[in-house]
């Protein structure tokens, strides 16, 4: 996923800045703080192939062991630089000593399978909801706070009707990972609405060009809202997966349209970006207090030149095990265990803190967002129990 590949690459390059010259000058250390922090806000385009394609065994594939594709379920990967995928399913088998694995093959969705560089992709389907799924699609666009927003309708089986789950992709993501969760929304009778947000490719950027970690982007969901409620919407539930869900939970604190939200689904969700740049900076070693300095050059007035961002970027507004009691809507939060990019801990917190709104499933084995690609029959059936109100 982008966003892990951008943070990671973020703390190793300022490990080495910071390693080289926190030790000689205060001036080090603000350097590394600032470059750490503005990987982290600033979005990745480039998507370099991650694994290879060894060779084709009919309905099985031989792949390079990496962290991602020894892991079991159903994934995707992309060919020839994005322009074709392949869906793959479970490990038929896996060599320690040759460092391979061989998986099963589902489906040639585009392009052709043949031996060479690939990259992981953990969405499994890719295309509209129509071409991925069969289930009719509108392309639609709603007003955003800065431009034309494209976005997919994919109407209930009885038509668009009142009841509206509005989808918001991770950062870094694009739609077409919130694609696994609309057949169990289709099935419990929600019209769902795919959007956009600031700084996605193809549509206009925010004022810096950067993310804002969920504190400007809700404005994009707000906008989102406002067009599924003027197309009838009378109850809307909102989906976040990573930075989708700070969306969502930020959406909740600040929109007067809150009060249309009847409950929520938080798939991986990021419940404390602290947590997460905290994590980070502990895996790649970065010198003592660099990390912390990048949050306070994030949030604070003085550090907005260095970081380049519009406006402040207040990491402690994300802290949602510390606001716990601020939340007033029902969450089914669904989070891994063995989660790499976002540590689980965050989401158990809140589960404890708030027992009366949060339904916590915790999964195993998963990565980042990818639940539903280890057990989708248990993800559907969770998910939908909890749309439907069961």
């Amino acid at each position: 996923m982008a966003e892990g590949r951008g943070l990671r690459r973020a703390a190793v390059t300022a490990a080495a800045v910071g390693a080289t010259t926190t030790l000689a000058s205060a001036a080090g250390s603000l350097a590394a703080a600032a470059y750490f922090a503005r990987r982290v806000l600033t979005p990745e385009r480039e998507r370099p192939d991650d694994t290879e394609i060894l060779e084709v065994r009919g309905d099985r594939i031989l792949l390079t062991a990496t962290a991602e594709t020894v892991v079991p379920g159903r994934y995707g990967l992309w060919l020839d630089g994005g322009l074709g995928h392949v869906r793959i399913g479970d490990l038929t088998s896996t060599d320690v000593a040759a460092d391979t694995v061989e998986r099963e093959v589902l489906g040639v969705d585009v392009g052709e399978l043949r031996t060479g560089g690939a990259r992981f992709n953990g969405y499994h389907y890719v295309g509209t909801p129509e071409q991925a799924l069969g289930l009719r699609t509108e392309a639609v666009d709603f007003a955003g706070e800065l431009g034309r927003m494209p976005a997919w309708v994919v109407p209930a089986p009885s038509g668009r009707g009142s009841r509206w789950a509005v989808c918001v992709h991770g950062r870094g993501a694009q739609r077409q990972e919130t694609l696994r969760a609309l057949p169990a929304l289709h099935d419990a009778g929600w019209t769902s609405l795919v959007p956009t947000y600031r700084n996605d490719e193809d549509v206009p950027a925010g004022p810096d060009g950067r993310y804002n970690l969920g504190l400007s982007e809700w404005r994009d969901l707000e906008a989102a809202v406002e067009y599924a409620v003027r197309s009838g919407a009378q109850e809307v539930l909102l989906v976040g997966w990573s930075m989708g869900g700070a969306i969502v939970l930020q959406f909740l604190d600040r929109s007067p349209l809150a009060d249309v939200v009847s409950r929520v689904v938080l798939d991986g969700p990021v419940i404390d970006w602290g947590d997460v740049l905290d994590h980070h900076a502990r895996l790649h070693r970065l010198p003592k207090g660099v990390g912390t300095l990048s949050r306070s050059m994030m949030g604070r007035g003085w550090g907005k030149r260095f970081v380049g961002v519009h406006e402040s970027v207040d990491v402690a507004r994300t802290d949602w095990v510390s606001r716990a009691d601020e939340l007033h809507h029902p969450i089914l939060l669904i989070h891994s265990a063995d989660d790499e990019f976002v540590p689980v801990g965050p989401s158990r917190a809140l589960a404890r803190h708030r027992p009366d709104l949060v339904t916590f499933e915790e999964w195993r084995v998963a990565r980042h967002c990818k639940e539903w690609n280890t057990d989708p029959e248990r993800w559907e059936r969770v998910v939908g129990d909890f749309v439907r109100g069961e």
